[in-house]
């Protein structure tokens, strides 16, 4: 059994003992060989002089434009994978502020490094006259919301390799499945989810730690956007949703919830909502018609940001840091409503650094997706001042001969 005691110094950790057996400690951890973050309490025993401290993604290069005629200013709920020979983004095409078969379809992105990202032309579908466009999905309901994820279940038939779940509310979420990412078919006719709201994105993927597909989805709570969750063994039957808790923390608007698999360590899922602040204004009437605030859906009177969160199954929901992860920054378009969302999934670049994806203005001809960047495993640290703290964490083991601490 080993414990450690850390001295924190600034952001780093240095180890000054180690394996240190405590009479009477409570059964240990077992870690296995898996990467541990500091996301939640979970290794922690005490701090002293010390704390958590959750760090900010750096801002990058603006990565695509929504400016193709099927497209446009509505354009959301992003999706970024990797495919194992490049990465892809999935988003909603939208020009009008009208969520009907006609105007919204389903496009895709694609990158060998995640920096740069072309629109391939597919010929999948007629869009606007013609089939020269990056178009998956066209007249169908799941185009509001697709949010697709590549299936690892060793047991995953290769004809359904991609899958995702769509749907905008009543009668349910349809199960879809595809070989390839870019031709999609429903898996039934029948929606293998039921009870939910599902007007935001419904995300799916195979969970490593539970051995089960795992789906995080919106419910209304006392008239608020919440998230619940329901899981499958076979993407077909899921069982009853569970509300994520509270865990002490206020119910606030979480217009989207970006779960995912954290890559470096799939058993702690990491989630980017977008907090929803309805009726807090920040901008101005002259500011709102100065920078052209559309007037659809009451988009001078909101604004949001992008919080930070993880859990690792069932309704736990580890909202460490109520703090904004991603501010709206100087931009004042990025002060209206439902102007900030972050894409569902993260990727390594060729910089050695994170990716993630946030999309900016909105809602405005300038709406587009601007890539953040952090050191790997750099979402939160243990800190302290300059005269140093200490860390002590729970009991645990290990497989192996080497721990590496951060």
């Amino acid at each position: 059994m080993t414990r450690f005691l850390a001295r924190a110094l600034g952001c780093s950790i240095l180890v000054l003992a180690g394996c240190l057996d405590i009479a009477g400690a409570s059964e240990p951890i077992d870690l296995g060989t898996s990467l541990e973050l500091f996301v939640d309490g979970r290794l922690i025993d005490q701090l002293k002089d010390a704390r958590l401290e959750m760090h900010s993604p750096q801002p990058r290069e603006n990565v695509l434009e929504f400016d193709q005629p099927w497209e446009g200013i509505y354009s959301g709920y992003e999706t970024v994978l990797d495919t194992g020979s490049g990465f892809r983004f999935y988003y909603r095409g939208l020009p009008v502020a009208k969520h009907t078969l006609d105007a919204e379809v389903t496009c895709v992105a694609e990158s060998a490094d995640g920096i740069r990202w072309m629109k391939p032309k597919l010929g999948l579908y007629e869009v606007n006259g013609t089939k020269d466009n990056n178009v998956v999905l066209a007249r169908h309901r799941g185009c509001h919301n697709l949010a697709p994820f590549l299936d690892t279940n060793p047991d995953a038939p290769a004809d359904q390799r991609y899958k995702a779940l769509r749907g905008t509310g009543d009668p349910g979420l349809i199960a879809m499945v595809s070989p390839d990412g870019l031709r999609w078919k429903e898996l039934q006719a029948d929606p293998v989810i039921t009870k939910g709201a599902f007007d935001s994105q419904n995300n799916a993927f195979w969970s490593e730690s539970e051995k089960r597909y795992v789906c995080y989805f919106r419910v209304f709570r006392d008239d608020t956007r919440w998230i619940a969750r329901t899981t499958s063994k076979d993407f077909v039957h899921w069982t009853d949703p569970v509300d994520l808790d509270l865990g002490g923390k206020p119910r606030q608007h979480l217009y989207t919830n970006q779960f995912h698999p954290y890559f470096r360590a799939p058993q702690i899922y990491l989630g980017l909502p977008t907090r929803f602040f309805p009726g807090r204004r920040v901008v101005t009437e002259e500011e709102a018609r100065r920078i052209g605030t559309p007037m659809e859906w009451g988009y001078a009177n909101d604004c949001t940001d992008i919080l930070f969160c993880s859990t690792r199954g069932g309704a736990e929901f580890n909202r460490m840091f109520l703090e904004a992860f991603i501010r709206p920054g100087c931009d004042l378009r990025n002060w209206t409503s439902r102007a900030n969302y972050a894409a569902r999934g993260m990727i390594k670049t060729p910089d050695g650094e994170i990716s993630l994806y946030v999309k900016h203005n909105s809602g405005y001809p300038t709406n587009h997706m601007r890539r953040y960047t952090l050191r790997p495993d750099g979402f939160v640290s243990v800190s302290a001042p300059y005269s140093g703290g200490e860390m002590i964490t729970k009991p645990f083991v290990f497989s192996g001969r080497r721990l590496a601490l951060n």
